[in-house]
């Protein structure tokens, strides 16, 4: 019973007990009123005061890595809570190692359910431990919070909105190059550090790109476009590495995407970076995916700034199965026009089309330095004509990789 038929026979029970002289319906229905009022109370003030706090231990993490979930419920006001229902949104590619979670209606969460009783100033912490198996960037909340009653006859609910992100960065694993020289690590680096910039060589100006040393900064370029610029040296001083990325994974004019592929892609884009930024060279992402809300495609461009390999690994992180922006045959020679000539362009791609294997070559005829990492068994062109190709063999699951072996394609 609620509302005013409650109401409604709580006095038809005072009534026939006063006509009556029924002390035991008399009771009943004052007992009814308070019941009624005690449920009142309750429906109006349970959720007041009531407060949720989600914690994470870290926000950015590396694949396999554990961190902590911590939840605070606390009830800062004098009315006890018999029960209090949480639930929270928590990522699906999350898996905990205690507590159990429940499927969710949205494909990419599963719900973390909490069922508790919370006396006057009372508060509870719970703890969850979680281990980062998937890449990518996720999402914790919103939690709905569900109070009542103690006779279950009213229900309140309301939404926690604070939302938490956690970044999972992609594997990385030592990179194994058998057969390859040693001063050569992936077959077009000339030298290992950077030369001494001779200013007299200049070729030019481009755009300043984050972590240019302030020293390159073309002053009277920069007053007269209005926006920094960086001088351009001979390509004898430059051993920036370029790494462009393909995110197709199936050969046109099919559509779908590989899982595997696209993952084993990521963790070579991931290593070959790391490895590279610890030999001393600068390096940039290009990656043929628009960018979630500005739809531009992503542009690292090269450098040995210390922040530099977060960035990569935080793109990285946050591409997603889908389409690609441009081909690749078309997008490295578009991108590399920013990149100084000496640089090494290394394309990653597990669909290499021949048209992208002519693009190459027509950049190594113009005196360019090209590499390209072929990922899976894809059937290459019998002539390469020369090109410097290696493959990444699938033969182990990304998941179970712990060494990139890069192997080297005979002409």
């Amino acid at each position: 019973m609620r509302g005013g038929y409650w109401l409604s026979v709580a006095g038809i029970l005072l009534i026939i007990g006063l006509l009556l002289h029924q002390v035991t319906l008399v009771l009943i229905s004052l007992l009814l009123f308070l019941m009624k009022a005690v449920t009142k109370l309750w429906e109006r003030y349970c959720l007041t005061r009531v407060e949720y706090c989600r914690t994470l231990s870290a926000h950015r993490v590396f694949f396999g890595d554990e961190i902590e979930l911590k939840v605070e419920i606390a009830n800062r006001k004098p009315l006890p809570l018999p029960w209090l229902e949480i639930i929270d949104e928590v990522p699906a590619e999350v898996t905990f190692l205690r507590g159990k979670t429940a499927p969710s209606e949205k494909l990419t969460q599963q719900n973390l359910n909490n069922l508790l009783s919370l006396g006057w100033y009372h508060k509870v912490i719970r703890r969850y431990p979680l281990r980062c198996l998937q890449r990518g960037c996720f999402t914790f909340g919103p939690a709905r919070i569900r109070s009542g009653d103690l006779f279950g006859f009213t229900r309140k609910e309301m939404e926690a909105r604070p939302i938490d992100y956690l970044t999972v960065y992609p594997k990385i694993v030592p990179v194994e190059k058998p057969g390859i020289p040693s001063n050569q690590p992936l077959g077009n680096i000339r030298t290992r550090r950077h030369l001494f910039q001779d200013p007299v060589l200049s070729l030019g100006v481009r755009d300043y790109h984050y972590g240019d040393s302030l020293k390159q900064i073309h002053w009277k370029t920069t007053a007269r476009v209005g926006k920094l610029q960086t001088r351009l040296f001979e390509p004898t001083t430059t051993v920036d590495m370029g790494i462009f990325l393909d995110v197709r994974t199936i050969k046109p004019p099919a559509w779908g995407n590989i899982p595997e592929l696209f993952e084993l892609g990521i963790i070579v884009a991931a290593s070959l970076a790391h490895h590279a930024l610890a030999e001393g060279y600068p390096v940039g992402l290009y990656v043929n995916q628009p960018k979630k809300y500005s739809g531009e495609a992503i542009r690292i461009p090269p450098s040995q700034h210390r922040n530099q390999l977060p960035n990569i690994l935080e793109a990285l992180a946050r591409l997603h199965a889908s389409f690609e922006s441009m081909p690749i045959a078309r997008f490295v020679p578009y991108e590399s026009r920013n990149l100084p000539w000496g640089s090494s362009l290394v394309v990653i791609s597990a669909a290499p089309t021949d048209e992208l294997i002519n693009t190459l070559l027509a950049l190594k005829r113009a005196g360019r330095q090209v590499t390209l990492l072929v990922v899976g068994g894809q059937k290459l062109p019998t002539s390469l004509n020369g090109l410097n190709v290696y493959r990444v063999p699938d033969n182990v699951s990304w998941q179970q990789l712990e060494k990139l072996k890069i192997q080297g394609v005979t002409q």
